[in-house]
């Protein structure tokens, strides 16, 4: 079954398929630090993965697009739905990047360094309150995704609702592969969702797929 056809497959229990994606490279993401609600634009290696994720997930034929209210994800979705007819991006405020507070432009290895992890810096935003909005994202744009969606955000983002998904294989979610220019398939079956594909990449001969169920 190809991954966009939940619409001709809703009599075999599929209402979903969302392509939750990492928006291009930034010069920020390039020097290795946290990036938060900074909001720097896609640097020119961030362009051409944005360009060829649209390609790829085009073919899929996705009826919505949504993204982070962020540059680098906007620029992203915009990409995406030059080779989409799915009307233009809708922006999402709840699925902005992790706010990092005084950290946002910092080295991780620094925070780490100074409080032996993120979650103890002070200024961060805790981790309930992030998961719990991501969360309601995605769950909006299940509701509204029958024939497919492209869903654009940030990698803390990204792991936080694979992890929050797949918690027996993805139990750590700072572990999970996200490269920029990539996407995850999650597939939602009567209301509740699974993990399919793990940080894929156009240029990519084949995905990483998730053990059998």
């Amino acid at each position: 079954m190809s991954p966009g056809d939940s619409e001709a497959h809703r009599s075999g229990g599929l209402v979903a398929s969302v392509y939750l994606s990492r928006h291009g490279r930034t010069k920020l993401n390039a020097a290795g630090m946290l990036r938060g609600h900074l909001d720097p634009p896609l640097d020119e290696v961030g362009q051409s993965q944005a360009r060829e994720l649209g390609l790829a997930l085009g073919q899929f034929e996705p009826s919505l697009i949504v993204s982070s209210p962020l540059t680098r994800a906007v620029e992203t979705a915009r990409y995406i739905s030059d080779v989409c007819a799915a009307g233009g991006v809708e922006i999402d405020d709840r699925l902005i990047d992790r706010d990092y507070g005084p950290w946002a432009g910092h080295r991780l290895e620094e925070v780490l360094a100074k409080w032996g992890s993120v979650e103890d810096a002070p200024g961060v935003e805790p981790m309930a309150a992030f998961r719990a909005r991501v969360t309601t994202a995605l769950e909006a744009v299940v509701e509204r995704a029958i024939s497919g969606a492209v869903v654009v955000a940030h990698d803390a983002v990204n792991r936080t609702l694979i992890a929050a998904l797949a918690p027996i294989e993805y139990p750590v979610a700072d572990t999970i592969p996200q490269r920029t220019g990539c996407y995850n398939l999650l597939e939602f079956v009567g209301g509740k969702g699974q993990v399919a594909s793990v940080d894929v990449c156009p240029e990519d001969r084949g995905d990483i797929r998730l053990g059998p169920r």
